[in-house]
């Protein structure tokens, strides 16, 4: 239960001891008998800078990579929630056809690797499709107001095509999953909710919208930061497709420095930072939805 106090017993402390043992170990190995030097002190300028040419700090390489990397989960994320919204009401439908859509979707997402998804869509969306109706040329030839919002919330505008074939191959794939989230979280209400609103008259629209979803909400919330926050972790596939987030600034960083431990280690963190941030942020919103569900 969120708020009981933790107690800590002494297989917790063993536990604890044993992992900084082998970290300790590991750190020597790598240390002394690898004969690594460590060069933290490089690390800081790859994160923040100061442009000689303004004076003022800009993002290093290591902190563009987590902007990409925020930018694309969250298109992507919103893109699979609505992909997943759709595909769960079809699930839970009283049209046949519409339930076989959305299992014949989920079943076929799921059963194919991620990164074969990943190359279909940048092969068929970013290299074919957007290239066939002239997004690449359009976005390659403003230079005003444009160019700053597509650099703002997707990536400079030379790079947007590779980013939607990447938002958009995580958000089908990870719709998905969502698609099942919703659907478990609609199917979990008991059948009295539904048949208590229709017998008051409601079409299935008004049930779904003021009696099934408010209930829904918070059984699914959960698994949905969760998907969240595999969807940040999967978004370090995409450097396959020459996307600059996270993981591809981490490789090329390491390629041109040799700083192999400072570089992942450094990324590891980051990639921690980000997830813990979420579930907290998301526990935080659990408690709100349950004193909201409080009766007064």
């Amino acid at each position: 239960m969120i708020g009981k106090k933790i107690r800590i017993t002494w297989t917790d402390l063993i536990l604890l001891a044993g992992i900084g043992s082998v970290v300790v170990w590991l750190v020597y190995q790598a240390t002394v008998q690898a004969q690594y030097k460590w060069n933290w002190q490089a690390i800081p300028q790859y994160l923040l800078r100061i442009d000689e040419s303004s004076g003022r700090w800009v993002p290093g390489l290591i902190l563009q990579g987590v902007l990409v990397t925020l930018r694309l989960s969250i298109w992507a994320t919103v893109l699979a929630l609505v992909i997943g919204t759709v595909m769960g009401l079809f699930r839970t439908g009283c049209s046949r056809y519409r339930r076989m859509i959305g299992s014949g979707y989920v079943e076929m997402i799921r059963n194919i690797p991620v990164l074969v998804w990943i190359f279909i869509f940048y092969y068929f969306i970013g290299d074919r499709l957007l290239p066939a109706i002239g997004i690449d040329r359009a976005m390659l030839m403003d230079g005003g107001p444009l160019s700053g919002i597509l650099s703002l919330v997707m990536a400079e505008p030379s790079r947007v095509p590779i980013f939607i074939s990447g938002a958009v191959a995580l958000a089908v794939y990870e719709g998905a999953y969502i698609t099942e989230i919703i659907r478990a979280g609609i199917q979990s209400i008991d059948k009295g909710q539904w048949e208590a609103s229709s017998g008051l008259g409601f079409t299935r629209a008004q049930q779904l919208r003021y009696i099934i979803f408010p209930q829904a909400l918070r059984r699914i919330m959960p698994p949905l930061a969760g998907q969240f926050i595999s969807t940040i972790k999967d978004s370090a596939i995409v450097s396959v497709i020459s996307i600059q987030e996270l993981t591809f600034q981490g490789m090329e960083l390491m390629a041109a420095t040799f700083l192999t431990f400072e570089v992942w280690i450094t990324i590891l963190g980051i990639y921690f930072v980000l997830c813990l941030t979420c579930s907290l942020l998301v526990e935080r919103f659990e408690l709100v939805l349950k004193k909201e569900a409080r009766p007064a």
